[in-house]
């Protein structure tokens, strides 16, 4: 009997697994694994999210622009740094470092702000690293989930791996829920420091069931060869790759489509109290991390393996094209509740495993060095640019609703013939030798 024949001796447990998500049996240790990894780090970055967030209701909006202004170069500054390491280092140690350094980077802020009470550079400082950490931890996390897995495992696991993104985001806000009043910031943030270390062991852990389990690297993990090359390869590959650029430009058009949906959202519910708008979006966030965890364990994998990457990729912005149509016919706060939830869900559910799985097609420089680049500096400058694009839109020209829905359902459209174009890229693509 192969390893892979799921013979009348398969545990019960396996033969769940792979009849929920295509799960093998050898391959659950791993999953799992992978699972509680993203699970923790969203987690911890949910325990932080309202620390930061309540220190933003001090400052003016001018003050909160200059803060985005410098986290776009703060990082530039952290992917130059991170990139370096990889050249320097073995893989094997520098994420586990990374994670580490984060973790005493919090630690930092807790004590500091002990410290230096009513110091508002701190909590501006922390503000900043916050946002930066939102993004870069979970890019290192997808690099090195693309160099773990073939692209046969990526097409049918990263759905299910991906719910442990939501799932850690039902239980993180929680933490500061119930323990904000007896343990403040401080307390919070050693909290998730301990978390980011916690996944630490479960890096090890992985990398030793690469080799046992996955059997998708050399026998001994030590003698895979380190990444090495130029600090500046992450810029340099992205600006000579079509391929690369054309996964910047797909990201680029869901952080100008999100945008967009944002401000609309934002605008509907300008009538409505304060107390009403934070129930309102609750629900909303409930709603995508719900979707998000059903869709991502029993549809994803399937969607993909059945249909293809291409079809997987284009789903959702077919989905909002219509969806902002609609807004433009009837510009309803419950249709653009819709679309913002079908749009969130859909790209933690669908459209980021569908992404992440592009990257198995290339070598593990790129993935570990020009992978964080597009996740999270052209993230930050699609969000800068959309922003503005959109108050150009409605303040500048004075367009309505109905003519932003419709700009809105154009860059969708646009988004989803990149998802094909990609789609086709990858179905002709051969991934690079382990």
């Amino acid at each position: 009997m192969t390893r892979n024949d799921p013979g009348p001796h398969r545990h019960p447990f396996a033969g769940f697994m792979r009849a929920l998500s295509r799960i093998e049996a050898h391959e659950i240790k791993a999953t799992l694994a992978s699972f509680g990894f993203v699970l923790v780090l969203m987690a911890a970055y949910y325990i932080l999210k309202p620390v930061r967030d309540a220190m933003a209701s001090d400052w003016s909006d001018a003050e909160v622009s200059w803060l985005w202004t410098i986290n776009l170069f703060v990082t530039l500054g952290m992917n130059l740094l991170y990139s370096l390491a990889l050249s320097l280092g073995r893989l094997q140690r520098v994420v586990p470092a990374l994670y580490g350094f984060f973790a005493l980077s919090f630690v930092g802020f807790a004590l500091g702000a002990d410290a230096l009470v009513g110091t508002e550079l701190v909590h501006k400082a922390f503000y900043v690293w916050v946002s930066v950490f939102s993004l870069f931890h979970v890019s290192v996390f997808w690099s090195f989930m693309a160099d773990l897995y073939s692209k046969e495992q990526a097409r049918r696991l990263f759905g299910f791996i991906a719910t442990g993104a939501s799932v850690g985001g039902l239980i993180g806000p929680l933490v500061p829920l119930v323990l904000a009043g007896r343990l403040g910031n401080d307390g919070l943030m050693l909290i998730a420091a301990v978390l980011l270390v916690g996944v630490i062991p479960l890096i090890a852990w992985l990398e030793r069931l690469r080799v046992r389990e996955l059997h998708s690297a050399a026998p001994v993990p030590a003698a895979r060869p380190r990444i090495g090359g130029n600090p500046f390869a992450g810029f340099t590959q992205l600006l000579r790759s079509p391929f690369l650029l054309g996964v910047a430009v797909f990201l680029f058009f869901y952080t100008s489509l999100g945008s967009f949906i944002y401000f609309e959202l934002k605008n509907l519910l300008a009538p409505y109290d304060a107390a009403t708008r934070t129930q309102i979006q609750s629900g909303i966030n409930w709603a995508i991390n719900v979707c998000t965890i059903l869709t991502a364990v029993v549809a994803t994998g399937r969607l993909t393996t059945r249909f293809g990457l291409g079809v997987t990729l284009a789903l959702v912005p077919v989905l909002m094209v219509g969806g902002l149509l609609a807004v433009a016919v009837v510009a309803s706060v419950w249709i653009v509740v819709f679309a913002q939830v079908a749009l969130k869900a859909g790209n933690y559910a669908i459209t980021r495993p569908g992404r992440e799985m592009l990257f198995t097609l290339v070598d593990r420089e790129t993935r570990f060095k020009t992978k964080p680049v597009i996740d999270t500096l052209v993230y930050r400058i699609g969000d800068s640019l959309s922003a503005w694009s959109f108050t150009a839109l409605s303040e500048g020209l004075g367009l309505g609703m109905a003519p932003l829905a419709l700009v809105g359902a154009g860059i969708a459209a646009v988004w989803a013939f990149m998802g094909v174009v990609l789609g086709r890229a990858y179905g002709r693509a051969t991934p690079p030798a382990a």
